[in-house]
């Protein structure tokens, strides 16, 4: 919700005494520099506060595991037993971080990324007190609300913002803040007191309109299918929740937390909403065009900053010279489901099936066999070869995805509020229409999209607000950190047919809402339709919705779309690198005030197979723990340290991601190659028991089960969009593991991997930051490594490399 710096600049406008006051995270400054000048020793202090804090009153301990109870508990008893119970007493806050000084007040800063916002925040009372009631939850519900008459509503139609968001944050058991989240178009960074008028005239009509009983039974009864039908999480993630309701609430809650809310109490819920009050108000708005306009600087993160008093007279007078909308309460939810009937696929199908093939389409499908929940999951992907063209189809595909999704959102709005997702998202090929949720609904939403698709109009007036979203966002590209500004060049580079964010940003200045009119029929003239339709779904019901998409799209007397040539069938290719050969690519960061300098260090291996990919995720496994190791903590080179396989549309190898600010990319290049030396002697001097306890390590990594019906979908997706259809991959892959040997793992790395290998394929992609821009340009004039070429332009190269064979 809120960038560290915009949370510190909160922190810092309170009270000085008060811990919520301070500084939120830690660095050499505040841990070294500042202790040392006081006298103070930073170990010391850590020592005390373990003594003073930390006693076994005060923790809670949650064991998830398969063991009998008895075993759990001599576990338990002897692993924990030495923790010692001092007694002591849970810290309290003493007082609010907000007195009347930090109230009433108009916060004007400079952000770090394009764009304008509004944080409109009130310290309230804490829902935790009030848990069973959940005045929050009911109160972030109406304001949170997109659908027609909402505040969001509103505020789009207007052209004002792009995006709402309300809810309580900054909690603890003594003090807490609702927060009110709005990102602003240009128009609306003009319009700040009107926005804040139409707030406070919605707060207002809450008030009015009283707490509605009704509306507190649908998020109720939301909550408790939600409750009851949640996926499965991690254990880890499980434990860590559990652990933390033990802190807070009473024993018979510590399952459910506050995710049932079920005591009706509108004296609650107008109490905290009385407290949304311009009386308790601090406004945060944030622009760049404030940049030079301001006279203070929050001393962490350096944010600029001007501050100023906001009477609730002035609000009054904002609410009166606000537009007259027609702002009122949601209507009934018509998409919450009443229908949980778990339906018995007719024979048990362990892997997705080709269930029908036509000129227009594929669908895979696969019944729920596994999770017995009244949810489904439905993938179409719609392959448009027009899309990929140009750097133009693209950014014009982008902007039809973007205002498909917006002009169906006053209506699917409340689908998502009861437990049904959706979303189109562009794709290098076309658009993807995802749906996840609770099936009783799921085809009335279905249709509702196709039909949105299929009569797609340009509205001019939501067009330049969605270009304008588009147009920032590509440029706040260039704040995106060194690491994943190098992922970017590197998928420029390694894959066919991608177009650069520079170039797609530089033409959507140019495109207007007649271009994307035109656009819009050419892109679904030709279509293929890859369709996967999974869980509690009869085999009939999911031909039938693929029936009626193909009815849509491809039949009639003027159908919109035609089968696809046999030459526009495109497939994601991907560059070959060289045998024995290293390319390199060097370039200066975005952000030129960025000190952090990233490596990405990659090495291609092999297409897809079952044998060779067990053999990488080994050497992958073996190795991050070490890399880890040595990279980061031994020579401390970067705080993100990484290595991992990586696969391309089927193209399989290893990778490494580093980031340093104390070393420029091409020293980090050298230490990563004196690693994989260090590595070569560790694989060879590993003992039989080492290599068997990693090979194991794996195979219960590939036998876990997949915890919920959407991570075993995009499991398969995976699968299907790449073109590898090897549903059968982990028990495949577990096959060839058991049968591996350690002489097979250090063969395999000593032709792929080692240094100097005659087979090995290096690509190196190098974003050098602010620090080591003297190193950037030195590298530039260095006599190139034998074996070693240096890529200055990544379209050139990739025309001058052959491409891997496509899966699809």
């Amino acid at each position: 919700m809120s960038s560290p710096s915009a949370i510190q600049l909160q922190k810092h406008l309170s009270l000085e005494s008060h811990p919520y006051h301070k500084f939120g995270g830690g660095n050499c400054d505040t841990l070294d520099v500042r202790p040392k000048a006081k006298g103070v020793d930073t170990r010391q202090e850590l020592l005390k506060f373990y003594e003073d804090k930390y006693s076994a009153n005060l923790m809670h301990l949650v064991v998830y595991s398969k063991e009998s109870l008895d075993k759990i508990q001599s576990l338990v008893e002897d692993k924990f037993q030495e923790i010692q119970n001092s007694d002591r007493s849970r810290f309290q806050f003493s007082s609010q971080p907000c007195t009347s000084e930090h109230l009433q007040i108009l916060v004007r800063a400079v952000p770090i990324k394009q764009g304008h916002k509004l944080r409109i925040v009130w310290p309230i009372t804490p829902s935790i007190v009030h848990y069973k009631e959940e005045p929050c939850r009911y109160l972030d519900h109406l304001i949170n609300h997109e659908g027609e008459g909402s505040l969001s509503y509103v505020l789009k139609k207007l052209g004002w913002a792009t995006e709402l968001y309300a809810g309580e944050d900054d909690r603890a058991s003594e003090f807490s803040f609702f927060y009110v989240v709005i990102d602003l178009t240009d128009a609306g960074q003009d319009h700040m007191q009107e926005i804040i008028g139409l707030l406070f005239k919605y707060i207002q009509l809450l008030q009015q309109s009283g707490v509605c009983k009704w509306i507190f039974d649908e998020l109720s009864a939301i909550c408790e299918t939600g409750f009851h039908y949640e996926d499965k999480i991690s254990p880890i993630d499980y434990v860590v929740r559990i652990s933390s309701n033990m802190q807070i609430y009473p024993p018979k809650d510590w399952l459910v937390g506050s995710s049932l809310p079920s005591d009706f109490n509108p004296d609650t819920i107008q109490k905290i909403l009385n407290e949304l009050s311009p009386e308790s108000v601090r406004i945060f708005w944030e622009s760049n065009k404030f940049e030079g306009l301001t006279d203070k600087v929050e001393p962490w993160y350096g944010t600029a900053y001007s501050i100023e008093k906001v009477s609730p007279s002035r609000i009054q007078a904002w609410m009166s010279s606000a537009p007259n909308e027609n702002l009122h309460l949601p209507v009934p939810n018509v998409f919450i489901p009443t229908d949980f009937s778990i339906k018995n696929p007719q024979e048990k199908i362990k892997l997705p099936v080709l269930l029908r093939k036509s000129s227009y389409s594929k669908l895979w499908y696969k019944p729920d066999t596994v999770f017995s929940t009244p949810k489904a999951y439905v993938k179409i992907d719609f392959d448009c070869p027009y899309v990929s063209n140009s750097p133009e189809t693209e950014a014009l595909a982008n902007l039809l995805a973007m205002l498909l999704m917006d002009d169906l959102n006053e209506y699917a709005y409340y689908a998502q509020v009861a437990g049904l997702h959706y979303d189109i998202s562009h794709t290098e090929s076309g658009f993807q229409v995802t749906l996840v949720g609770y099936n009783h609904k799921l085809r009335i939403l279905l249709e509702t999209i196709v039909n949105k698709i299929a009569k797609f109009e340009v509205r001019p007036d939501r067009f330049s607000v969605i270009k304008e979203m588009a147009i920032k966002a590509y440029q706040n590209f260039k704040f995106q950190q060194p690491y994943e500004q190098a992922n970017d060049y590197y998928s420029l580079i390694i894959e066919d047919q991608t177009w650069p964010w520079m170039e797609q940003l530089e033409v959507l200045h140019r495109l207007d809402e007649e271009d994307l009119a035109k656009f819009a029929p050419i892109m679904l003239s030709r279509a293929f339709l890859q369709c996967y339709i999974a869980g509690n779904i009869e085999h009939e019901e999911a031909v039938s919705m693929i029936e009626h998409i193909e009815d849509v799209f491809f039949k009639g007397s003027n159908p919109i779309c035609q089968p696809l040539f046999p030459s526009q069938i495109l497939r994601n290719r991907v560059v070959k690198l060289g045998k024995g050969m290293n390319f390199c690519y060097s370039k200066e960061g975005l952000n030129p005030s960025d000190e952090n300098s990233a490596l990405i260090h990659y090495i291609q291996v092999h297409r897809d197979d079952f044998i060779l990919n067990v053999k990488l995720q080994l050497v992958a496994l073996i190795g991050e723990q070490a890399a880890f190791h040595q990279l980061r903590s031994v020579e401390q080179l970067g705080y993100i340290t990484y290595l991992g396989q990586r696969n391309d549309f089927g193209i399989h190898g290893l990778l490494f991601i580093i980031q340093s600010t104390v070393k420029d990319p091409g020293h980090i290049d050298s230490r990563v190659e004196a690693f994989l030396r260090m590595f070569e002697s560790k694989l060879s001097e590993m003992k039989n028991d080492e290599f068997k306890g990693n090979v194991n390590a794996l195979i219960n990594m590939k036998l876990e089960k997949h915890k919920s019906l959407s991570e075993e979908s995009q499991f398969y997706w995976t699968e299907i969009i790449s073109g590898t259809p090897k549903f059968d991959r982990r028990e495949a892959e577990v096959e060839a593991l058991k049968k591996l040997t350690q002489q097979e793992l250090i063969d395999f790395f000593d032709e792929n991997i080692k240094v100097g290998a005659t087979r090995k394929k290096t690509l190196s992609v190098r974003v050098y930051g602010n620090q080591h821009l003297a190193e950037y340009n030195s590298q530039k004039s260095e006599a190139v490594q034998p074996n070693t070429v240096q890529v200055d332009d990544i379209f050139s190269f990739r025309r001058s490399r052959p491409l891997y064979a496509s899966f699809r």
